[in-house]
Protein backbone atom coordinates (compact mmCIF):
# COMPACT_ATOMS: atom_id res chain seq x y z
CA UNK A 1 0.00 0.00 0.00
CA UNK A 2 1.86 3.14 -1.23
CA UNK A 3 -0.01 5.48 1.14
CA UNK A 4 0.73 3.35 4.22
CA UNK A 5 4.37 2.98 3.19
CA UNK A 6 4.74 6.73 2.70
CA UNK A 7 3.26 7.34 6.17
CA UNK A 8 5.57 4.79 7.78
CA UNK A 9 8.59 6.39 6.18
CA UNK A 10 7.70 9.97 7.11
CA UNK A 11 7.95 10.94 10.79
CA UNK A 12 6.55 14.43 10.18
CA UNK A 13 3.46 13.02 8.43
CA UNK A 14 2.95 10.56 11.27
CA UNK A 15 3.06 13.42 13.76
CA UNK A 16 0.48 15.37 11.77
CA UNK A 17 -1.90 12.38 11.53
CA UNK A 18 -1.59 11.61 15.25
CA UNK A 19 -2.38 15.26 15.97
CA UNK A 20 -5.45 15.24 13.71
CA UNK A 21 -6.81 12.22 15.61
CA UNK A 22 -6.14 13.93 18.94
CA UNK A 23 -8.08 17.07 17.94
CA UNK A 24 -11.13 14.99 17.05
CA UNK A 25 -10.93 12.97 20.28
CA UNK A 26 -10.66 16.12 22.40
CA UNK A 27 -13.58 17.70 20.53
CA UNK A 28 -15.76 14.64 21.25
CA UNK A 29 -14.74 14.84 24.90
CA UNK A 30 -15.61 18.53 24.94
CA UNK A 31 -19.04 17.81 23.51
CA UNK A 32 -19.83 15.28 26.25
CA UNK A 33 -18.70 17.63 29.01
CA UNK A 34 -20.87 20.34 27.50
CA UNK A 35 -23.81 17.92 27.43
CA UNK A 36 -23.36 17.02 31.11
CA UNK A 37 -23.22 20.74 31.92
CA UNK A 38 -23.26 21.80 35.56
CA UNK A 39 -25.32 18.90 36.93
CA UNK A 40 -22.25 17.79 38.90
CA UNK A 41 -19.66 20.00 40.63
CA UNK A 42 -16.82 20.70 38.18
CA UNK A 43 -14.12 19.21 40.38
CA UNK A 44 -16.11 16.02 40.96
CA UNK A 45 -16.81 15.54 37.25
CA UNK A 46 -13.11 16.09 36.48
CA UNK A 47 -12.08 13.63 39.22
CA UNK A 48 -14.43 10.89 37.96
CA UNK A 49 -13.22 11.40 34.39
CA UNK A 50 -9.57 10.93 35.41
CA UNK A 51 -10.35 8.03 37.73
CA UNK A 52 -11.88 6.21 34.77
CA UNK A 53 -8.79 7.20 32.79
CA UNK A 54 -6.52 5.54 35.36
CA UNK A 55 -8.59 2.34 35.27
CA UNK A 56 -8.43 2.30 31.46
CA UNK A 57 -4.67 2.70 31.15
CA UNK A 58 -3.50 0.87 34.31
CA UNK A 59 -3.13 -2.56 32.61
CA UNK A 60 -0.90 -1.03 29.92
CA UNK A 61 1.14 0.85 32.54
CA UNK A 62 1.79 -2.39 34.41
CA UNK A 63 2.83 -4.08 31.15
CA UNK A 64 5.31 -1.34 30.22
CA UNK A 65 6.55 -0.56 33.76
CA UNK A 66 10.35 -0.28 33.68
CA UNK A 67 11.07 -0.32 37.39
CA UNK A 68 11.29 2.44 40.03
CA UNK A 69 11.56 5.99 38.74
CA UNK A 70 14.34 8.30 39.89
CA UNK A 71 13.22 10.98 42.41
CA UNK A 72 13.52 13.79 39.86
CA UNK A 73 11.19 11.94 37.49
CA UNK A 74 8.59 11.48 40.25
CA UNK A 75 8.71 15.22 40.94
CA UNK A 76 8.32 15.99 37.24
CA UNK A 77 5.27 13.76 36.93
CA UNK A 78 3.81 15.14 40.17
CA UNK A 79 4.26 18.73 39.00
CA UNK A 80 2.64 17.99 35.66
CA UNK A 81 -0.24 16.15 37.32
CA UNK A 82 -0.91 19.05 39.69
CA UNK A 83 -0.77 21.78 37.02
CA UNK A 84 -2.85 19.80 34.54
CA UNK A 85 -5.34 18.83 37.26
CA UNK A 86 -5.99 22.45 38.19
CA UNK A 87 -6.25 23.34 34.49
CA UNK A 88 -8.81 20.57 33.94
CA UNK A 89 -10.87 21.82 36.89
CA UNK A 90 -10.97 25.31 35.37
CA UNK A 91 -11.77 23.86 31.94
CA UNK A 92 -14.70 21.80 33.26
CA UNK A 93 -16.00 24.93 35.00
CA UNK A 94 -15.74 26.95 31.76
CA UNK A 95 -17.35 24.22 29.64
CA UNK A 96 -20.49 24.28 31.78
CA UNK A 97 -20.88 28.05 31.33
CA UNK A 98 -19.76 29.23 27.89
CA UNK A 99 -20.15 27.85 24.32
CA UNK A 100 -17.79 25.13 23.07
CA UNK A 101 -16.27 27.26 20.32
CA UNK A 102 -15.50 30.06 22.78
CA UNK A 103 -13.79 27.68 25.23
CA UNK A 104 -11.69 26.24 22.40
CA UNK A 105 -10.81 29.65 20.94
CA UNK A 106 -9.63 31.04 24.29
CA UNK A 107 -7.63 27.85 24.81
CA UNK A 108 -5.53 28.72 21.77
CA UNK A 109 -3.61 31.29 23.80
CA UNK A 110 -1.65 28.34 25.27
CA UNK A 111 1.11 28.47 22.59
CA UNK A 112 1.51 32.16 23.36
CA UNK A 113 2.16 31.27 27.00
CA UNK A 114 4.62 28.63 25.80
CA UNK A 115 6.59 31.31 23.94
CA UNK A 116 6.59 33.67 26.93
CA UNK A 117 7.45 30.86 29.34
CA UNK A 118 10.39 29.75 27.20
CA UNK A 119 11.76 33.29 27.33
CA UNK A 120 11.20 33.80 31.06
CA UNK A 121 12.22 30.40 32.42
CA UNK A 122 14.32 28.70 29.73
CA UNK A 123 16.42 31.69 28.73
CA UNK A 124 15.27 31.74 25.09
CA UNK A 125 15.50 35.04 23.27
CA UNK A 126 12.31 36.97 22.53
CA UNK A 127 13.00 38.08 18.99
CA UNK A 128 10.92 40.90 17.52
CA UNK A 129 8.85 38.55 15.33
CA UNK A 130 7.99 36.40 18.34
CA UNK A 131 6.98 39.50 20.27
CA UNK A 132 4.75 40.62 17.39
CA UNK A 133 3.16 37.18 17.21
CA UNK A 134 2.42 37.25 20.94
CA UNK A 135 0.93 40.74 20.76
CA UNK A 136 -1.33 39.81 17.83
CA UNK A 137 -2.44 36.69 19.69
CA UNK A 138 -3.28 38.75 22.76
CA UNK A 139 -5.25 41.11 20.51
CA UNK A 140 -7.33 38.14 19.38
CA UNK A 141 -7.94 37.17 23.00
CA UNK A 142 -9.11 40.68 23.88
CA UNK A 143 -11.40 40.60 20.86
CA UNK A 144 -13.07 37.45 22.22
CA UNK A 145 -13.36 38.79 25.76
CA UNK A 146 -14.08 42.43 24.77
CA UNK A 147 -13.40 43.93 28.21
CA UNK A 148 -15.27 47.21 28.64
CA UNK A 149 -17.79 46.28 25.94
CA UNK A 150 -19.24 43.26 27.71
CA UNK A 151 -19.00 41.79 31.17
CA UNK A 152 -16.27 39.17 31.35
CA UNK A 153 -17.85 36.12 32.96
CA UNK A 154 -16.26 33.55 35.24
CA UNK A 155 -16.30 30.89 32.53
CA UNK A 156 -14.09 33.01 30.27
CA UNK A 157 -11.71 33.83 33.14
CA UNK A 158 -11.51 30.16 34.11
CA UNK A 159 -10.50 29.10 30.59
CA UNK A 160 -8.04 31.97 30.32
CA UNK A 161 -6.38 30.85 33.56
CA UNK A 162 -6.33 27.23 32.39
CA UNK A 163 -4.36 28.07 29.22
CA UNK A 164 -0.91 28.65 30.82
CA UNK A 165 -1.37 25.54 32.99
CA UNK A 166 -2.04 23.36 29.95
CA UNK A 167 0.85 25.01 28.11
CA UNK A 168 3.26 24.09 30.91
CA UNK A 169 1.84 20.57 31.06
CA UNK A 170 2.41 19.92 27.37
CA UNK A 171 5.93 21.38 27.50
CA UNK A 172 6.74 18.91 30.28
CA UNK A 173 5.18 16.11 28.20
CA UNK A 174 7.38 17.05 25.24
CA UNK A 175 10.45 16.81 27.48
CA UNK A 176 9.32 13.45 28.88
CA UNK A 177 8.98 11.94 25.40
CA UNK A 178 12.79 11.97 25.17
CA UNK A 179 13.04 9.23 27.81
CA UNK A 180 9.62 7.70 28.57
CA UNK A 181 7.04 5.82 26.49
CA UNK A 182 3.62 7.25 25.65
CA UNK A 183 1.70 4.85 27.89
CA UNK A 184 3.69 5.83 30.97
CA UNK A 185 3.38 9.57 30.24
CA UNK A 186 -0.40 9.41 29.77
CA UNK A 187 -0.90 7.04 32.69
CA UNK A 188 1.09 9.15 35.14
CA UNK A 189 -0.84 12.23 34.00
CA UNK A 190 -4.15 10.50 34.72
CA UNK A 191 -2.89 9.34 38.10
CA UNK A 192 -1.52 12.78 39.01
CA UNK A 193 -4.75 14.55 38.04
CA UNK A 194 -6.83 12.03 40.00
CA UNK A 195 -4.80 12.62 43.17
CA UNK A 196 -4.87 16.40 42.66
CA UNK A 197 -8.65 16.50 42.25
CA UNK A 198 -9.51 13.98 44.99
CA UNK A 199 -9.70 16.34 48.03
CA UNK A 200 -11.99 18.84 46.28
CA UNK A 201 -14.15 16.04 44.87
CA UNK A 202 -14.67 14.58 48.34
CA UNK A 203 -15.52 18.01 49.74
CA UNK A 204 -18.13 18.74 47.05
CA UNK A 205 -19.27 15.15 46.47
CA UNK A 206 -22.71 14.69 44.97
CA UNK A 207 -23.84 11.16 44.14
CA UNK A 208 -23.77 10.88 40.30
CA UNK A 209 -26.46 9.08 38.35
CA UNK A 210 -25.72 5.98 36.28
CA UNK A 211 -26.15 8.08 33.15
CA UNK A 212 -23.61 10.68 34.34
CA UNK A 213 -21.12 7.93 35.19
CA UNK A 214 -21.59 6.44 31.73
CA UNK A 215 -20.98 9.76 29.98
CA UNK A 216 -17.91 10.49 32.11
CA UNK A 217 -16.55 7.01 31.37
CA UNK A 218 -16.94 7.72 27.65
CA UNK A 219 -15.24 11.08 28.22
CA UNK A 220 -12.32 9.23 29.78
CA UNK A 221 -12.07 6.94 26.75
CA UNK A 222 -11.92 9.84 24.28
CA UNK A 223 -9.59 11.91 26.47
CA UNK A 224 -7.18 9.02 27.10
CA UNK A 225 -7.01 8.28 23.38
CA UNK A 226 -6.50 12.00 22.73
CA UNK A 227 -3.64 12.29 25.23
CA UNK A 228 -2.04 9.13 23.85
CA UNK A 229 -2.22 10.33 20.24
CA UNK A 230 -0.93 13.81 21.08
CA UNK A 231 2.01 12.20 22.93
CA UNK A 232 2.70 10.03 19.87
CA UNK A 233 2.60 13.21 17.78
CA UNK A 234 5.20 14.82 20.07
CA UNK A 235 7.41 11.75 19.69
CA UNK A 236 7.12 11.68 15.91
CA UNK A 237 7.56 15.35 15.01
CA UNK A 238 8.65 18.72 16.43
CA UNK A 239 6.04 20.47 18.56
CA UNK A 240 6.35 23.51 16.29
CA UNK A 241 5.09 21.35 13.42
CA UNK A 242 2.26 19.60 15.25
CA UNK A 243 0.99 22.62 17.21
CA UNK A 244 -0.82 24.34 14.30
CA UNK A 245 -2.73 21.12 13.56
CA UNK A 246 -4.39 21.56 16.95
CA UNK A 247 -6.40 24.41 15.46
CA UNK A 248 -8.65 21.82 13.85
CA UNK A 249 -10.23 21.39 17.25
CA UNK A 250 -11.90 24.79 16.86
CA UNK A 251 -13.55 23.54 13.66
CA UNK A 252 -14.75 20.33 15.34
CA UNK A 253 -15.92 22.19 18.46
CA UNK A 254 -17.83 24.84 16.52
CA UNK A 255 -19.45 22.13 14.37
CA UNK A 256 -20.53 20.01 17.35
CA UNK A 257 -21.74 23.08 19.20
CA UNK A 258 -23.87 24.14 16.23
CA UNK A 259 -25.24 20.70 15.27
CA UNK A 260 -25.86 19.27 18.76
CA UNK A 261 -26.44 22.33 20.96
CA UNK A 262 -27.56 24.88 18.32
CA UNK A 263 -24.79 27.22 19.53
CA UNK A 264 -24.25 29.73 16.73
CA UNK A 265 -20.61 30.89 17.05
CA UNK A 266 -20.32 34.54 18.00
CA UNK A 267 -18.70 36.55 15.19
CA UNK A 268 -16.20 38.10 17.62
CA UNK A 269 -15.28 34.66 18.96
CA UNK A 270 -14.62 33.34 15.45
CA UNK A 271 -12.70 36.47 14.39
CA UNK A 272 -10.66 36.50 17.61
CA UNK A 273 -10.04 32.77 17.27
CA UNK A 274 -8.85 33.26 13.68
CA UNK A 275 -6.43 35.98 14.82
CA UNK A 276 -5.08 33.75 17.60
CA UNK A 277 -4.72 30.87 15.13
CA UNK A 278 -2.84 33.13 12.69
CA UNK A 279 -0.53 34.42 15.43
CA UNK A 280 0.21 30.95 16.80
CA UNK A 281 0.76 29.53 13.33
CA UNK A 282 3.22 32.32 12.63
CA UNK A 283 5.09 31.66 15.88
CA UNK A 284 5.19 27.92 15.12
CA UNK A 285 6.40 28.57 11.56
CA UNK A 286 9.18 30.85 12.79
CA UNK A 287 10.29 28.32 15.41
CA UNK A 288 10.37 25.50 12.85
CA UNK A 289 12.32 27.65 10.38
CA UNK A 290 14.78 28.68 13.10
CA UNK A 291 15.32 25.08 14.22
CA UNK A 292 16.06 24.07 10.61
CA UNK A 293 18.59 26.88 10.26
CA UNK A 294 20.32 25.85 13.47
CA UNK A 295 20.54 22.22 12.32
CA UNK A 296 21.97 23.25 8.95
CA UNK A 297 24.72 25.21 10.72
CA UNK A 298 25.84 22.19 12.76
Amino acid sequence: MPIIQSIRGNQALQGVLWMVISTFMFALMTGIVRYIGSSLPSIEAAFIRYLFGVLLILPSMIKFWQGPLIPVKYKTYALRGFLHGVGVLLWFYAMARIPMAEVTAIGYVSPIFVTLGAALFLGEKLRIRRVMGVLVGLLGTFLILRPGFQEINLGQLAQLCAAPLFATSFLIAKRLTDTDNSTMIVGMLSLGCTVTLLPGAIYQWQTPTVSELGWLALTAVFATIGHYTVTKAFQAAPITLTQPIGFLQLVWAASIGYIVFTEVPDQFVMLGGAIIVAATTYISHRELKLSRQQKSEL
